[in-house]
């Protein structure tokens, strides 16, 4: 069955909250949290164009395109929350469609992910590393990348099971949209906008964390002096899998604040 609309799972009542995954993975990365967060708002969990079960659909190539499809399936205003790349498309719908984000949340996140000479971001290598094997072997390339979302966490080894386990439950991704996620994760920069987001903007990050660097923090500090940030100590990439409890009780505090 074909489908024209990305793929959004619903569930329990309140304020609609809109979750976004990142890079390789799909909206059941959120399923432990779900139960939590269903008892008080009205989640919208989304499978990226090409991701989960919206694995037939094309991913555009450009950052905007992602946001359009995402709204077009989201019919009120909302909290948006987006996870690493999810970051980029949350941030990207705040600066965009302001009078449909009531509030925004970032979560391992950085408004540009690639390295420059001013900016402790990922190196070229890195990403041009994943981009080779995504060709041979994209399946190998998911796990490793996985590992070091894990990385650091005192719970290493359970998240990289967990999220294993979770990869497992929908399709594999498209390729081509493997690809297309890392050309954005290298190129898109919205280091300038971050003090044109209007609406409370909360930023969360895992102090252990491999791929956006605590280095970043104090520099994105700067960048949003309107947001405000929590750093969970011992967390690594994917604080939401690793640390439950201490992630939902800033959620909360921060989304039940004026």
């Amino acid at each position: 069955m074909s489908i024209d609309k990305i793929h959004v799972e619903i569930s329990g009542n309140g304020p609609a909250l809109v979750l976004i995954h990142g890079w390789g993975l799909n909206s059941v990365v959120w399923h432990q949290i779900i139960p939590q967060l269903a008892q008080s708002f009205e989640v919208h969990a989304v499978d990226l164009p090409g991701f989960g079960l919206s694995h037939q659909l094309t991913a555009p190539d450009d950052l905007q395109d992602w946001v359009e499809q995402v709204v077009e399936v989201i019919d009120k205003p909302a909290i948006w929350l987006g996870w690493s790349l999810g970051g980029l498309i949350a941030t990207q719908a705040a600066l965009s469609y302001p009078s449909s984000v009531l509030k925004l949340i970032t979560v391992a996140s950085t408004p540009r992910f690639g390295l420059t000479d001013d900016w402790p971001g990922l190196k070229p290598e890195v990403l041009s590393l994943f981009q080779q094997e995504l060709a041979q072997d994209f399946s190998q390339t998911l796990a490793r990348f996985l590992a070091i979302q894990a990385m650091g966490s005192e719970s290493a080894k359970q998240d990289i099971i967990e999220l294993k386990q979770m990869l497992k439950l929908r399709p594999l991704p498209c390729p081509i949209a493997l690809k297309v996620g890392l050309e954005l994760l290298d190129t898109v920069d919205l280091r300038a906008q971050l003090i044109n987001v209007e609406m409370p903007f909360l930023r969360i990050y895992g102090r252990l964390d491999s791929l956006v660097s605590h280095h970043l923090i104090s520099k994105i500090d700067a960048l949003a002096p309107q947001s405000q940030r929590v750093i969970l100590a011992k967390s690594s990439h994917a604080p939401f899998i690793s640390h439950k409890t201490e992630f939902f009780n800033h959620l909360m505090d921060f989304i039940k604040s004026k």
